[in-house]
């Protein structure tokens, strides 16, 4: 079965709103494990507006599932992740500035960089995942850089959904085909929600893991968190 990854930054997000620790984004990450999250997920930017640094450090006493960070890896980024050790890094290519995440790595242009970041993780042991696109050349230079997995980057599935469906999924079946053809593990991630993710589920040989932040925590605002990551859960195949 494909597990849920949980992003809390958004749990972050309102808590930094208004100062002090209300939501307590600790405790948030352990009530997600205790009703059935797989993994906790973070992504730290570097101006903190949602999970600090901090929290990265005060949350590793409590995963007791899987801890995923993703992030760019400047510097400051690959200090706290030697810090850390945590069993995932998710590599992405945002510019300190971005809201969220809107596109994947250029592999090819960024090959180089990506081999040395990726191989000075493996030797902290951590798995390595990198945020991509549907291009199937793209997917065969990041097998090139030694990564062992690749997390789609789904708001292109999300945003077309509505209108076509068949359509929306293709390119993500003929990017998870070449992914596992070269060996990667397919993760995916990005406005997935509970009426997109099932079909995506489905659709999508060989899927590991799926991370979702903004649409669960939203959801929980109307059916509780509880309630919500079976809800989750059970859209997974």
């Amino acid at each position: 079965m494909t597990r849920l990854s949980v992003n809390i930054n958004k749990i972050a997000t309102l808590r930094n709103a208004r100062g002090g620790n209300i939501p307590d984004l600790i405790k948030a990450a352990v009530d997600c494990q205790n009703f059935g999250a797989d993994g906790i997920t973070v992504h730290p930017r570097p101006d903190e507006r949602h999970i600090r640094y901090r929290d990265v450090r005060e949350l590793l006493p409590v995963i007791t599932t899987e801890f995923n960070i993703e992030g760019y890896p400047s510097d400051k980024f690959l200090e706290l992740i030697e810090e850390a050790r945590p069993d995932q890094v998710t590599l992405v290519p945002d510019p300190p500035e971005a809201i969220t995440s809107s596109q994947g790595w250029d592999t090819r242009l960024n090959l180089e960089f990506l081999k040395n970041v990726i191989t000075h993780l493996k030797d902290l042991g951590i798995r390595t995942s990198i945020f991509i696109g549907t291009q199937t050349d793209l997917i065969k230079y990041a097998a090139e850089t030694g990564t062992n997995r690749v997390e789609l980057y789904t708001e292109p599935y999300a945003s077309s959904y509505s209108l076509n469906r068949e359509k929306a999924i293709e390119p993500f079946i003929k990017a998870a085909v070449i992914a596992y053809e070269c060996g990667l593990g397919i993760n995916a991630g990005h406005d997935l929600n509970l009426d997109n993710l099932k079909y995506f589920s489905q659709n999508i040989p060989q899927l590991l893991e799926v991370s979702i932040g903004h649409a669960l925590i939203s959801d929980a605002l109307y059916f509780g968190l509880e309630n919500v990551i079976p809800m989750y859960k059970r859209l997974l195949v």
